[in-house]
C-alpha cells in the first residue's frame, strides 16, 4: 500500500506555503507597484479636481475651492498665463521632483474661455520603498516566526483528533470492541466519533450474537445427533428388537435438524438479498386455519390448544408461501413460550388496505427493556439456552425479515406474568407497494 505524508505536516506545510505567499504579495505592492499605484492615484485626483472646477467654473467662490484644492490635495490650479512651476531650480536645471501637469479650458456662462494648469507633485518614490523595505525585514522576520509557530499549533489541533481516531480504529480492527472514540474540537470529528462508537458497540453485539450462535447451535445439533446415533446403535446391536416408536424418535430429531439448517440458510437468504416475492392472490382465512388445526392435531396428545377466530373471506396480493413461513415461526414461538394451561390465540383482523395477524400465548411475558432486540438474529432473552419444544429459535428473525419484504409492519405487545402477543401488518396489495 502507497505510503502519504502525515497529516500534520502536509497541514503544516499548507499554512507555511500561504503566509509565505501573503509575505510575497505584500513585497510585491510595497515596493515593485508602489510608485506606478501612486502616480495612478495623483492622476485620478487631478481628473477629479478638474471635474470640481468645471462644475463650479462660474461659482463666485471659485477662488476658495482652488485654495481648498492645494490644502487638501496639494493641487495647485492657475491661470495658464500665470503658471510657472514652484519646483523648477535656477539655471534651467531639470525639475528634482516628477510633476503632473494637465491644462484644460474651461467655458463659462458668458461664453469666455478660461485656461487654467493643473499642476501636481509626485513626491520622490525611492527614500519611501527604501524606508518600507526596511520595514518588511523586521515584519518579514516577525511573520515567518509567527507564521511557523501558528502553523505547528494549528496543524497539531487539527490532526492531533483524527490520529488518536485512527489509533482506536487500528485496536477495533484488532477485534478489541470495547475501545471507546472520542472526537474533540470539530463538528465533523465528533460525528466521525460517535460513528464509529456505534460501529464498535454494533461489532461488539454481532461477536456476542455469534458466540451466543455456536453455543445454541452446537446445543441444537448435539441433542439430536445423540438420539439418532443412541437409537441406530440400538437397532444396530438389537436387530430384531426394533419399534416404530425408535424409528418415530429417529425421524422426529431428523425432521428438527432439517428444520434448523433450513432456517439457517433462509436468515443467511435474507440478509443477503437471495430471497424474492412470488405474489399471488389468495385468500388468507383459508390459508391459516388449516396450519392452527394441523398444529392442534399434532399437539393434542400433549395438551396444547390453539384457537383460530379470523375474517371468513380476505383476500391478499403477497407471498403466499412467506406468509404461511411467518405465521408457523411466530404461532411455534407461542408453543414454546405459552403458560401451563398450554393455550394459544391467533386472529386475523381486516383494518382498511390492511390485515392484521395476531398471535398471542400466556406465558411468563417479556420484560420492558428485551423487547427491543427479541428480533435480533440469534438474540435470546435466558442466556441459558433450552431446547424448545418445537422450532429452531431463529422464527422471530425469518418472521421480521418477511414482513420487511412486503412492506409491512410487526410488533409484540407483552406483560411480564400475563403473556405476550406477537402481531403483523400485511397490506392488502403487499407485493404492489414495493413497485
Amino acid at each position: 500500500m502507497k505510503k502519504s505524508g502525515r497529516l500534520m505536516w502536509k497541514i503544516f506545510a499548507f499554512l507555511l506555503g500561504f503566509c509565505g505567499l501573503l509575505l510575497a504579495v505584500l513585497w510585491v505592492f510595497e515596493t515593485v507597484l508602489l510608485d506606478r499605484m501612486y502616480e495612478g492615484i495623483r492622476k485620478n485626483e487631478i481628473n477629479d479636481a478638474i471635474v470640481l472646477i468645471e462644475e463650479n467654473i462660474d461659482n463666485p467662490k471659485l477662488n476658495q475651492i482652488i485654495m481648498s484644492l492645494a490644502d487638501d490635495s496639494e493641487i495647485l490650479v492657475s491661470p495658464a498665463h500665470e503658471f510657472a512651476p514652484p519646483d523648477r531650480p535656477r539655471g534651467g536645471m531639470p525639475p528634482m521632483r516628477q510633476t503632473i501637469t494637465k491644462t484644460k479650458d474651461f467655458i463659462t456662462a458668458e461664453g469666455k474661455t478660461v485656461t487654467l494648469v493643473f499642476y501636481a507633485i509626485i513626491t520622490p518614490v525611492s527614500a519611501t520603498i527604501s524606508t518600507i523595505k526596511v520595514q518588511l525585514y523586521y515584519v518579514t522576520g516577525i511573520m515567518v516566526v509567527l507564521s511557523i509557530v501558528l502553523a505547528f499549533i494549528i496543524a497539531k489541533t487539527v490532526s492531533k483528533p483524527i490520529e488518536n481516531l485512527n489509533e482506536g480504529a487500528k485496536v477495533l480492527a484488532a477485534g478489541i470492541y470495547d475501545v471507546h472514540f472520542s472526537g474533540e474540537g470539530y463538528q465533523e470529528i465528533h460525528e466521525l466519533s460517535d460513528t464509529l462508537n456505534t460501529t464498535a458497540y454494533e461489532l461488539s453485539k454481532v461477536e456476542s450474537l455469534r458466540r451466543e450462535l455456536l453455543a445454541n447451535v452446537s446445543h441444537d445439533l448435539r441433542t439430536p445427533l445423540s438420539l439418532i446415533y443412541s437409537y441406530s446403535e440400538m437397532m444396530h446391536d438389537f436387530p430384531g428388537e426394533i419399534t416404530q416408536e425408535q424409528i418415530q424418535v429417529i425421524m422426529d430429531e431428523t425432521t428438527r435438524l432439517t428444520s434448523l439448517v433450513n432456517d439457517m440458510l433462509d436468515i443467511s437468504k435474507f440478509e443477503n438479498g437471495v430471497q424474492t416475492l412470488n405474489p399471488t392472490w389468495f385468500n388468507l382465512h383459508d390459508t391459516l386455519q388449516p396450519i392452527t388445526q394441523r398444529m392442534n392435531a399434532i399437539l393434542k396428545k400433549d395438551g396444547y390448544v390453539v384457537e383460530f377466530d379470523g375474517t371468513d373471506d380476505v383476500l391478499i396480493f403477497a407471498d403466499k408461501v412467506k406468509l404461511e413461513q411467518a405465521f408457523y415461526n411466530l404461532l411455534t414461538n407461542a408453543i414454546n413460550y405459552t403458560g401451563v394451561d398450554k393455550k394459544i390465540s391467533v386472529w386475523v383482523e381486516d383494518v382498511q388496505d390492511r390485515v392484521k395477524i395476531s398471535v398471542r400465548d400466556f406465558g411468563d411475558g417479556i420484560e420492558a427493556e428485551n423487547l427491543p432486540f427479541i428480533w435480533d438474529r440469534y438474540y435470546k432473552i435466558d442466556k441459558e439456552h433450552k431446547r424448545a419444544l418445537m422450532g429452531t429459535g431463529l422464527g422471530l428473525s425469518i418472521v421480521k425479515k418477511i414482513v420487511e419484504m412486503h412492506k409491512g409492519e410487526y410488533g409484540v405487545d407483552s406483560q411480564v406474568g400475563k403473556g405476550s402477543t406477537f402481531w403483523f401488518f400485511i397490506p392488502i396489495e403487499a407485493a404492489n407497494t414495493m413497485l
